[in-house]
């Protein structure tokens, strides 16, 4: 018996490959093909296609790809149809996800989504796309199951996978120690992005920052991961000249945040991974304009860092587009350095993992897809 599994970026095949080896701890006999990265390789799912080949953010940026995006389609589609899978697990990514879902129910292959289209913040008529398509989508964040159901869809929060794809909670030292940085120095954190693009267009910023903050904090240790895919040469050029020497760290993005004093995250999965980490963060994200116009036109949601949608409220500074100047950066940073404004963030951090619940994410969502079978 074999199931489709099909994710996109890093965060999406680290998802789906914990509930691929939750699947196989529950039925040893089942098989797994389908499109993913590393992690779902390492789980012995046959890649028909890589995620990368369709990695892409931003409505501009994804034009020159579409003919590739479009093969990829079809050819997941025809191995389907060949395959017969017993069920799919679909992991966000809806563009792709959502039509090649359409043709696996026309095909009579039960659909079982994982992260749920952001429906609640910006086009929410695709709700009755998915009560059509999926036969249950599973949620990662706690209010999207009642908005789903109100509109027929068959939804069920199972929890968030962040929670325990974190470390656990550690003073600094620790993290430092584990990272091979000086233990005693200041540590800001780095994270400009897991895509080409926004490596792009926001990773030269941060360098303009990190130098700011180089002047006023002496013997600062500048950490920056390296996300899954990347080469670190592509991020390595943007410190050419600056006099900056970072600290690079082949993924560990959490850990990363961990041993920092405060952290500078680009806009996705990685601010709720640094919220769970308990460290001040500012949240930063920069778009071509054609998409950041169109996305102001089109989203609904207050804010756009996960931290603060899940908390209802402005706990972590956003800075976009041309708010993510270097001088604001910097000013955000030294704001929640020390003192009132830094316990203000924490305890609002605190309040946003209470609302995820407890872990066991991978497990309640194989039982769901075990349910399809």
């Amino acid at each position: 018996m074999n199931i489709l599994v099909v994710a996109g970026e890093a965060s999406g095949d680290q998802h789906a490959a914990d509930v691929v080896a939750a699947l196989k701890a529950r039925r040893p006999e089942l098989t797994f093909f389908g499109m993913g990265g590393p992690k779902l390789a390492a789980q012995g799912v046959e890649l028909v296609h890589g995620a990368h080949e369709i990695s892409v953010m931003g409505i501009v940026e994804v034009l020159p790809k579409v003919p590739r995006i479009l093969k990829v389609l079809g050819d997941l589609d025809r191995v389907a149809q060949q395959r017969k899978p017993a069920c799919a697990i679909l992991v966000d990514i809806p563009d792709f996800n959502l039509r090649l879902a359409k043709r696996l129910k026309r095909a009579g292959i039960k659909v079982a989504y994982y992260v749920s289209p952001t429906v609640w913040a910006w086009r929410e008529e695709r709700t009755k796309i998915i009560a059509e398509r999926v036969d249950h989508m599973l949620c990662i964040l706690p209010f999207e199951e009642q908005f789903l159901r109100e509109r027929g869809v068959r939804a069920t929060y199972v929890g968030n996978p962040v929670v325990e794809q974190v470390p656990p909670q550690a003073p600094p030292e620790t993290f430092r120690k584990a990272l091979g940085l000086a233990v005693e120095r200041p540590v800001l954190a780095m994270l400009p992005g897991s895509r080409r693009s926004e490596i792009r267009r926001i990773l030269p910023t941060l360098v303009k920052v990190a130098q700011q903050l180089t002047a006023l904090h002496p013997g600062l240790q500048l950490a920056v991961p390296v996300a899954p895919g990347l080469p670190r040469e592509l991020l390595a050029t943007h410190f050419e000249g600056s006099g900056l020497e970072p600290h690079w760290v082949d993924g560990r993005a959490p850990e990363v945040v961990g041993a920092s004093d405060v952290a500078v995250v680009a806009s996705g999965t990685a601010t709720l991974e640094a919220g769970l980490m308990r460290r001040p963060l500012v949240v930063v994200y920069s778009m071509a304009r054609l998409s950041y116009f169109v996305a102001l036109l089109m989203v609904k949601a207050p804010f756009f860092s996960l931290v603060n949608i899940l908390a209802g409220r402005r706990v972590v500074p956003e800075l976009l587009q041309d708010e993510m100047s270097p001088e604001r950066v910097v000013a955000e940073v030294e704001r929640l350095w020390q003192g009132p404004a830094r316990e203000e963030l924490l305890a609002g951090l605190d309040e946003v993992r209470a609302k995820l619940g407890p872990g066991g994410v991978a497990a309640r969502a194989a039982e769901q897809v075990l349910a399809l079978l």
